[in-house]
């Protein structure tokens, strides 16, 4: 019964530390404008507690989705989606006149994976995961995947497009984590496609975002 409380409390504790770095978006990203700031800083806490509880416990890695089983499956399944949302930002770049030839896209096309990993594994390994396990909601699968897209489409708030298209990526998100369990190929499709619109929909260079905080 000790053993199965603590499991209680650490998945509470989790999903807390989860609702609060949302929260410090908003303070961060939207109030202070810290764009860059706040990504480091959520990535270098997040990584750093990755490490910890694999310390502890060194089977977690696999339980959360960082494995190679199942890679492919979660990659392929999810790759119609990757193609409509590269096709949709450069027939939205093109209408608007949105410029292609922008070299900087390159490094953050390698570097903002690392973030998409991220925040596909709060959401999905700890918020998800941990409230399928707690018996107190005994909630269904679609469930927990309607309400943590929702959850997630809000933390984009106030863009409405990007708030309606994180829904529903979300939602083949949660869809391919409940039945593969691997976040690789859902952090790698979240981090390419969030550069794309980044640069081509909202106009925004997040590598001299970076370089202007030095």
């Amino acid at each position: 019964m000790p053993e199965i409380t603590e499991r209680v409390r650490w998945r509470w504790i989790e999903i807390s530390a989860v609702v609060l770095t949302g929260v410090m978006k908003y303070v961060f990203m939207d109030w202070l404008e810290l764009r860059v700031f706040y990504i480091v800083a959520a990535c270098l806490f997040w990584i750093t507690f990755i490490y910890l509880r694999y310390r502890r416990n060194n089977l977690i890695l696999k339980q959360w989705g960082f494995r190679k089983k199942n890679f492919k499956k979660a990659f392929y399944f999810l790759s119609p989606f990757a193609l409509a949302a590269i096709v949709g930002v450069i027939w939205y770049g093109i209408k608007f006149n949105a410029t292609f030839l922008n070299r900087n896209v390159i490094p953050i096309l390698l570097l903002y994976p690392a973030w998409g990993i991220i925040q596909q594994f709060l959401i999905l390994a700890l918020v998800a995961r941990n409230l399928f396990a707690l018996q107190t909601f005994r909630l269904s699968k679609i469930q927990i995947i309607l309400l943590i897209s929702a959850v997630f489409s809000l933390v984009h708030y106030p863009s409405f497009p990007l708030v309606v298209f994180t829904f529903f990526m979300e939602l083949l998100f949660g869809l391919a984590y409940f039945r593969w369990r691997n976040l690789w190929p859902l952090g790698l499709y979240h981090g390419w496609v969030a550069s794309l619109v980044l640069f081509f929909v909202l106009g925004r260079d997040l590598w001299d975002e970076l370089w202007s905080i030095f």
